[in-house]
């Protein structure tokens, strides 16, 4: 019988680290081994395992395929919030938007979108510069089939939305009543400017079309050199020429592509 706060060996947590790596490119280092523990143990009192040993079993082997997506949705970090690094949306606004041709369609691809707070503050960005009936998408991708779940609902608790400025609020927004009070809504209208697919960038892409913006913000973090230059080149070929490619603030693409062009430090230019 499973018993609390299991241990975890050196070689078991090694197998965990090299099975991440190989699903999604993670890179796992040895000071995680308290978050594992703590979002995997909860699986093993799930199946009544007494080691990890018998988890890893059970993941590995391909027999239980929902279980090992439960396993990568409990390992990857879903951090985010609306408007992050606003100088990316200002930039958006300001520089590229200003310079489409009016009437074209625009394309924006938010390539590791987690909850979808960065999906639906694009989606203000845009209706507020082409309106809700302009011509005009944003796709929002992760590896995580539960955050993608909730992307898709855009339904978020008020003080998630805190970082949403008061007059996008009132315009795109719906306040909860009754059993939804506390919590605000992303109205339909900006919805349907959005989609969400489940994808995973260590892997080939299934087919997206192509692109204006693609955003790959605060993921690269968690990949090592090859894999960033993997999934860096992956993404560019679906980026239209003349197209942005947007990083968060602690990264770079210096040293991982010769296909794009700095325009300033985290935005880049498919030339």
């Amino acid at each position: 019988m499973a018993i609390d706060n299991v241990a975890i060996t050196d070689a078991e947590f090694a197998r965990f680290q090299a099975l991440i790596y190989k699903i999604a490119g993670i890179s796992l280092s040895d000071a995680k081994k308290v978050l594992l523990t703590g979002r995997l143990g909860k699986r093993l009192k799930h199946f009544d395992f007494d080691t990890y040993t018998e988890y890893y079993r059970l993941v590995s082997s391909g027999a239980d395929e929902g279980e090992l997506q439960m396993m990568v949705d409990l390992l990857t970090t879903n951090e985010t919030y609306f408007f992050r690094e606003e100088k990316h949306f200002d930039f958006l606004s300001e520089k590229i938007l200003a310079k489409h041709p009016p009437g074209q369609p625009f394309n924006i691809w938010s390539a590791a979108c987690s909850s979808g707070e960065e999906v639906y503050t694009l989606a203000m960005v845009l209706a507020e510069k082409f309106g809700v009936s302009g011509n005009w998408m944003v796709t929002g991708s992760d590896i995580s089939q539960r955050v993608l779940a909730s992307s898709a609902r855009g339904l978020y608790s008020g003080e998630r939305t805190r970082g949403i400025p008061p007059e996008y609020l009132r315009k795109y927004c719906l306040k909860g009543v009754r059993a939804q009070e506390g919590m605000v809504l992303i109205d339909q209208p900006l919805r349907k400017h959005t989609r969400f697919m489940q994808v995973n960038l260590n892997n080939t892409l299934p087919e997206t079309g192509t692109f204006d913006v693609i955003f790959l913000r605060n993921v690269m973090i968690y990949f090592d050199a090859g894999t960033k230059r993997d999934v860096v080149a992956r993404l560019v070929q679906r980026l239209k020429p003349g197209g942005h490619f947007i990083v968060g603030h602690s990264e770079s693409l210096t040293g991982l592509t010769d296909t794009l062009r700095a325009v300033q430090p985290t935005i880049y230019l498919k030339p």
